[in-house]
């Protein structure tokens, strides 16, 4: 009788560890997914925008698709925003973006 009641306990703790070990890996898996990871680079929204109207980074006019670029990429490079982008260059698909293409940057 005493056994079956240390391994009661034995498995009453074990499963409070598991209950344990479940929650802590639900919790990393929420925030990793929300980037919810304050690593002290966050910056205040208003900082964010002052930084999206900075003068872009060239005075290109236009600009040359490359192998591998993407809008957003494009956008980092040039430092014109891709709604910019999008605007200046209406018959533009971001998602078939085809080399040597030309986008207006201005």
């Amino acid at each position: 009788m005493e056994e079956t009641k240390k391994n009661s306990q034995i498995a009453r703790i074990l499963a409070f560890i598991a209950l344990i070990g479940t929650v802590l890996i639900v919790i990393v898996a929420i925030s990793a997914a929300t980037g919810g990871s304050d690593d002290g680079n966050s910056k205040p929204n208003n900082q964010v925008r002052k930084q999206a109207r900075k003068k872009p980074k060239t005075n290109a006019k236009t600009y040359e698709v490359q192998e591998g670029d993407t809008l957003t990429n494009i956008s980092q490079k040039t430092g014109v925003p891709i709604q910019q982008l999008e605007k200046l260059n209406p018959d533009l698909d971001p998602q078939a973006l085809q080399l040597g293409q030309e986008l207006k940057l201005r």
